[in-house]
């Protein structure tokens, strides 16, 4: 296979504008399914209870939830926690009534049909707190952007930088509009995985650019698109074969770690499919578009090159 024999020839640049089409109408998509259904924050950000019971034997949670919804907490969000013997409850605010008395009143409600339940742990988030955590994961977002931003215009050139930048854009704007879509609970895991994708993809972008710069030198007949796409070729076995083993570890988790980490996995697993997809085609085609060329990463020619290669060149 030429995927560990030898380096692929393939024309990514031809196809950039058809993938910046493609993905204009997906980014136009996802912000419209924001706009429209907004994200479905957890109790982290919007302020709540948590309840963690536990049983003497498995339990369904289908069983727990309709227990739950005929005591009147039909806003309840179940889940197991550990195990399927421990039960995590999440319940939204609540002004009539204080943490306790609520874990207390859901307990009885609990046992009625459960008489082996026990109270694990009750946890109060107020309505303050999340707001300040909503505040500060947005603040933390775009510190990351802005330092990224800093760090790649240091490192290559700031038309890279954009580039970088337009392309992490770019991902997290589709990865949180599959989450509203399909209002996949946004939580402080969920964030973080957010973050842990913003770095993910960068690592593959920097990589790219890498090549690309070394290209540039050692490529001094090739145009920009020719140096560009013998760079994603060069490092396109790399970035597959590191995205497919990433992939392995995130389906484990989504698949075996439960419902209290799924949002969190099913997060990542999104993150790493639009990270491989910009890495190839947002980040280097959004540096061509702003006009990037080999020339701006040449190093200058030192004094008197120029008339040390005429001298040469006109010997007989």
């Amino acid at each position: 296979m030429w995927l560990f024999n030898k380096t692929p020839n393939l024309d990514f640049m031809s196809r950039r504008r058809w993938a910046g089409l493609a993905s204009l109408i997906m980014l136009s998509l996802a912000v419209a399914i924001i706009a429209v259904r907004g994200l479905n924050f957890g109790i982290d950000f919007t302020g709540g209870t948590i309840v963690e019971v536990g049983f003497q034997e498995s339990v369904d949670l289908s069983e727990v939830r309709r227990t739950m919804d005929e005591g009147g907490y039909e806003e309840a969000v179940v889940q197991h926690f550990g195990t399927a013997r421990d039960v995590m409850i999440r319940l939204g605010p609540r002004d009539e009534e204080d943490a306790d008395a609520l874990s207390n009143r859901v307990l009885d409600t609990l046992e009625e049909r459960f008489p082996e339940v026990e109270l694990r742990r009750v946890e109060f988030v107020g309505p303050q707190v999340g707001e300040e955590l909503t505040e500060q994961g947005a603040l933390a977002m775009l510190g990351a952007l802005g330092c990224i931003l800093l760090y790649v215009a240091f490192r290559f050139e700031y038309r890279f930088a954009a580039g970088s930048v337009a392309a992490l854009v770019h991902d997290i704007t589709l990865v949180v509009g599959i989450l509203s879509l399909f209002q996949i609970t946004f939580d402080l895991t969920v964030l973080a995985a957010l973050l842990a994708v913003i770095g993910y993809s960068l690592n593959d972008t920097i990589v790219v650019f890498d090549r690309i710069r070394e290209n540039f030198l050692r490529m001094r007949k090739g145009s920009t698109e020719e140096v560009m796409n013998a760079s994603i070729n060069q490092t396109l076995s790399r970035t597959l074969v590191t995205s497919f083993t990433t992939l392995l570890v995130v389906l484990s988790l989504y698949f075996v770690g439960g419902e209290v980490i799924s949002g969190f996995a099913f997060t990542l697993l999104l993150g790493v499919l639009v990270g491989t997809y910009s890495s190839i085609f947002v980040a280097s085609a959004s540096a061509l578009a702003m006009g990037v060329t080999k020339y701006d990463l040449q190093p200058p020619a030192k004094e008197g090159e120029d008339q040390e290669e005429e001298g040469e060149g006109a010997r007989p």
